[in-house]
């Protein structure tokens, strides 16, 4: 019996080219290199074997066949693989994202520094940019306008000063207020109460609470005179006021009205349909990381997740996701600063300050009630 031909050796060739065009297709760097994802340019660059040199994922030359695509870690692994750079994209040289990212953090040490805060038109002509391109580049690497940080450096500086022995004239100068009426100003706004108040650890501050129930068991609802300062859950109402009591020693509580039990069900009603996305006043006070991270997760739509990392890169610290997980863990209203939003990059479920079955709950309503939507920009499936 003659035994069967060989397959023709172009046939064989095809088969290699399907099979390497999948591999490439299943690896999330791809879909990376297919958006031209400029947040991937410092995670890794892509080959192409038939031009012979390779580029960063966000490079704007025409996309190269999957089959004909390699990846790397670093230049010099593509280097060392025979592989010279691209002369569109010129990996090798800091990148575009990886060089406004420095110009921002310069600039967040320049606002972070002591002394009067520099102007807008200052801060631009040191970074070489217009006041509107700065304005433009800060506020989408840290989610606040370059004042506003600013503002949030001068409180952190203010409550340092306060915390130290000394007269308030002292703090005054020391956390950089160029007069007492400023200073006065922004320390109501930051604190919620005097300067005096604050040193003597929330002495003459009054704040209102409820206890109450909801479908994810007891719940405390707490708020100073700017706004909710703790929403708190737990099996049993037993421990909530004690724990409010620790955070404010020297504060007046006093239980809510019937004008407070309203604030108390706006709560509950976002609790139990998020969708809803009542405005609620807060009143958040926390570090300027903490904040930025705050408010990144304020803007995960209702049904939508993000991974830790994705919200690192977002406030422009991509190697801070631990950081983006501890702050999470510091947000002391649950669900109104939506952290259960806050996945692993797996898309499987981490810690969660309330409890995971509560997470769990929580996500599976969102995405059970919520009308489909295009999904967040880097947003991954719920765990």
């Amino acid at each position: 019996m003659t035994p069967p031909a060989p397959p023709p050796a172009t046939s064989t060739a095809a088969t290699t080219r399907k099979h390497r065009a999948q591999v490439t297709s299943r690896d999330p760097r791809w879909s990376a290199v297919v958006n031209r994802d400029r947040s991937a340019d410092s995670r890794f660059v892509y080959s192409v074997s038939t031009t012979g040199v390779y580029c960063r994922p966000s490079c704007a030359a025409r996309r190269a066949r999957p089959e004909h695509v390699s990846f790397h870690d670093s230049c010099m692994d593509a280097e060392q693989a025979g592989f010279r750079p691209c002369k569109r994209c010129r990996p090798h040289t800091i990148s575009p994202a990886q060089a406004q990212a420095d110009l921002v953090a310069e600039t967040c040490r320049r606002l972070d520094a002591d002394g009067p805060i520099p102007s807008l038109r200052t801060l631009a002509r040191s970074a070489g940019l217009s006041p509107s391109r700065l304005h433009q580049l800060f506020s989408t690497a840290t989610g606040l306008t370059p004042r506003r940080y600013a503002a949030l450096a001068r409180g952190r500086r203010l409550e340092d000063e306060l915390g130290r022995p000394g007269t308030i004239t002292t703090a005054i100068y020391g956390a950089g207020f160029a007069s007492s009426a400023v200073f006065y100003r922004a320390a109501a706004a930051r604190l919620g109460m005097t300067p005096s108040a604050y040193r003597s650890g929330g002495e003459e501050e009054t704040i209102r609470y409820c206890l109450a129930r909801c479908s994810l068991g007891a719940l405390l609802v707490a708020a100073s005179a700017r706004g909710l300062c703790a929403v708190n859950l737990a099996a049993r109402s037993r421990g909530l006021v004690t724990a409010l009591q620790l955070r404010f020693p020297r504060a007046t509580l006093i239980a809510g009205d019937a004008d407070f039990g309203r604030l108390v069900a706006q709560v509950i009603a976002l609790i139990e349909d998020a969708s809803a996305s009542p405005e609620l006043p807060l009143d958040l006070q926390g570090t300027i990381f903490q904040q930025r991270v705050w408010q990144a997760l304020r803007r995960i739509p209702c049904g939508a997740t993000a991974s830790y990392a994705e919200i690192a890169r977002q406030i422009g610290m991509p190697q801070g996701a631990r950081a983006v997980a501890r702050a999470c863990a510091a947000n002391d209203l649950a669900v109104v600063i939506p952290c259960h939003r806050v996945v692993r990059s797996s898309g499987a479920l981490a810690g969660y300050r309330w409890g995971l079955p509560r997470k769990r709950i929580l996500l599976a309503r969102e995405a059970r009630d919520v009308t489909p939507s295009p999904p967040h920009r880097g947003s991954t499936p719920g765990g």
